[in-house]
């Protein structure tokens, strides 16, 4: 963890030292808080030692070199505690970083512009030690001080996930995130990643469906995005229509990648009473070796669909013109349907806009699916504009589908609004 926060020299240091090849007891200009500067000629030579050794990263020549430095006022506290902040950075020794800072903390030499960030590294020390109350106190003694950094609001999470708080630091998690969006920055994937797992526990399945969706905006590869659609599935106990939907989004990323990722695929396109889906999805996965011809629940589903396809392929002969005479667009929805199961997108595109302009349907159904249906037909900016429409409990699926489009249209160099 400490690489997070890259606790690296002090520029406190670099600045007191700076200032040891000074005549002895020399006064110079006051800083902008605390007393003049004053070194004795003793202590400024027995410093440049230490320092020189710290410098060339020689711990084991640096450690009696520092502890040699006998301080006699306030400022050679100061540079004191510094070198021994330093030393133990070193050493990794966080317990005796920890006891540098107190000493710092006890000099009026401390530059008030350092204070509010080293109370914040404090915090992040005592925390690595387990001392979760002190680490509470300096952060917030670093917020009255003025330091608003977004490590301080996810150390609070951190600290209430040490004491087994999850409750209390998902709150902390999400005004993080929301900071760091804030501030036009990237939000680093872990920190997504405990949100989602925060959310998940919670049972926030729209806020999961967001994460996610999030998160696959940053990582287009195939295990992310199967990752957060079996997840997703199975966290927002989904009716059928929608898992459907995600399988198919999971399929068109590549991403089916088991035995199990095949089955239920087939398994709900069967239910839905797409028989041909189901037979394609089977020989997909026997052609992509993850089902066998010998696995008995493959083989009887798809000795079952199989005649059904055939009556279901021969049966589909839908007139846009003949459906746009319909008292309302249920008949053209479920052409539609048909169609985008067989992947005759075009049509099913057609169709779709014929559904929604007779109305009396499942408006947001139609166009999270006429979305889809124009982005596998290649109309990737009409697409994302579509999905865009979709409300309700499609919200999320059509979300899922906007972050796919956005990548194939950033793929092809076009410019879209930015997926949901």
């Amino acid at each position: 963890m400490l690489s997070r926060f890259k606790l690296v020299r002090l520029s406190l240091l670099a600045a007191s030292m700076a200032l040891l090849p000074t005549p002895a007891f020399a006064k110079k200009k006051p800083l902008d808080v605390g007393p003049p500067i004053l070194m004795s000629d003793g202590f400024r030579a027995d410093a440049q030692m230490a320092d020189a050794a710290l410098k060339a990263r020689d711990a084991a020549k640096a450690a009696p070199r520092v502890a040699a430095l006998m301080p006699a006022n306030d400022f050679e506290s100061y540079v004191a505690a510094s070198m021994r902040f330093q030393l133990a950075l070193l050493r990794s020794d966080v317990r005796a970083q920890r006891l540098a800072l107190t000493d710092l903390f006890k000099t009026s030499a401390l530059p008030r512009a350092e204070a509010p960030r080293l109370r914040y590294v404090a915090a992040y020390l005592s925390f690595l030690v387990g001392n979760y109350d002190d680490a509470t106190a300096q952060l917030d003694y670093a917020r009255t001080l003025g330091y608003q950094g977004v490590d301080a609001t996810m150390l609070r999470a951190d600290i209430a996930l040490r004491r087994n708080k999850p409750k209390e630091a998902r709150p902390y998690v999400q005004a993080a995130i929301a900071q760091q969006k804030a501030e036009g920055k990237a939000v680093p994937a872990a920190w997504t990643d405990r949100a989602i797992s925060m959310a998940y526990q919670a049972g926030d399945w729209t806020e999961l469906g967001q994460l996610y969706r999030e998160r696959l905006a940053q990582i287009d590869n195939r295990e992310e995005w199967r990752t957060a659609i079996v997840n997703y599935q199975a966290a927002a106990a989904m009716e059928p229509q929608l898992q459907l939907d995600l399988y198919r989004l999971q399929a068109a990323n590549g991403a089916m990648a088991s035995e199990r990722d095949y089955q239920n695929y087939a398994q709900a396109a069967e239910k839905s009473g797409y028989y041909a889906e189901a037979k394609a999805i089977i020989e997909a996965g026997r052609a992509a070796g993850k089902l066998t011809p010998n696995q008995p629940a493959t083989s009887q589903l798809l000795k079952s669909v199989t005649p059904k396809a055939v009556k279901e392929i021969k049966s589909l002969n839908m007139d846009a013109a003949k459906l746009s005479t319909s008292a309302n667009g249920k008949a053209a929805l479920a052409a539609a349907d048909s169609y985008f199961s067989m992947s005759q997108f075009p049509k099913a595109a057609e169709l779709y806009r014929v559904a929604l302009a007779k109305g009396g349907i499942d408006a947001d159904r139609a166009s999270a699916r006429l979305g889809v249906a124009l982005a596998r037909s290649g109309d990737l900016a009409n697409a994302q504009a579509t999905l865009a429409q979709a409300g309700g409990k499609w919200i999320g699926v059509a979300g899922f589908w906007s972050i796919w489009v956005d990548h194939r249209s950033q793929s092809a160099g076009l410019k879209t609004p930015p997926a949901t």
